[in-house]
Order: structure tokens, then sequence, then C-alpha cells
């Protein structure tokens, strides 16, 4: 895949921030500094770097696709107070797939998303 410089701003933007931003997100961020920039190329980059594995998506049902830069394998927790998103370690989970093996199912991934009440909010309740 070439890297224009577009692309470069994209993808960076996308690695370097610790939040999960939609493409709207990204395109307000990077736009100030670089007038030529359309939200159709943010979109269609978006696309091609989630399709190549260089980022993530991250789908929550009636929102819009978020990007993900932390391509570890990791789950989503949302805040339904702020509705930040927090990567949780799939670690925690202590997922046993050995029943679907022994069924002949291969679980090839997986895409946990947990609601609950990120740790700044508790502090406010």
């Amino acid at each position: 895949m070439k890297f224009s410089r577009q692309r470069e701003l994209i993808i960076s933007e996308v690695l370097n921030s610790d939040e999960h931003l939609t493409a709207d997100a990204i395109y307000e961020r990077l736009k100030k500094e670089n007038p030529n920039l359309s939200l159709g190329t943010v979109y269609r980059n978006l696309t091609q770097l989630s399709d190549n594995g260089m980022i993530g998506k991250v789908s929550i049902p009636g929102d819009p696709v978020r990007f993900d830069g932390n391509l570890s394998n990791h789950s989503h927790l949302i805040c339904e107070s702020c509705g930040k998103i927090i990567d949780i370690d799939e670690k925690l989970f202590n997922l046993d797939f050995s029943k679907l093996q022994e069924e002949g199912i291969q679980v090839i991934g997986t895409d946990i998303l947990l609601r609950g009440i990120c740790s700044e909010c508790s502090k406010v309740r």
C-alpha cells in the first residue's frame, strides 16, 4: 500500500490517539492544518487502512464506526454515562473454547463489547 501525505496524517492520528475516533472526528482534527483534505478522503483511507489490518474498527450498534490504533487482542467497554470507550485486555475473560472445538468450530477472533460506568464517572456519582 502506497502512503500519501494524507494517508500518513490519517494513520498517525489514529495510532497516536488514546481515543477511539470516528472518521468525522479525525477529519475535524486534521482539516485545520490541512485544508485540502476532504471527508471522503478520510473515509476511503480509513477503510483501506482497516482492510489491510493497519488499524482496527470498533462497531457499536447505533453509533458510527470508530477506529482503533491498538491491534493487540482486546475488547472494549463503553461508558453508559460519558460514552468513552476503554480498551479491556481479553486475558481478563479467561475464555475456554474447548467445547466449540469438540464440535468442530474454530474460533478465529472475538468481539466483546462491555457496557458499564468508567472510573471517572463512578467518582462523580
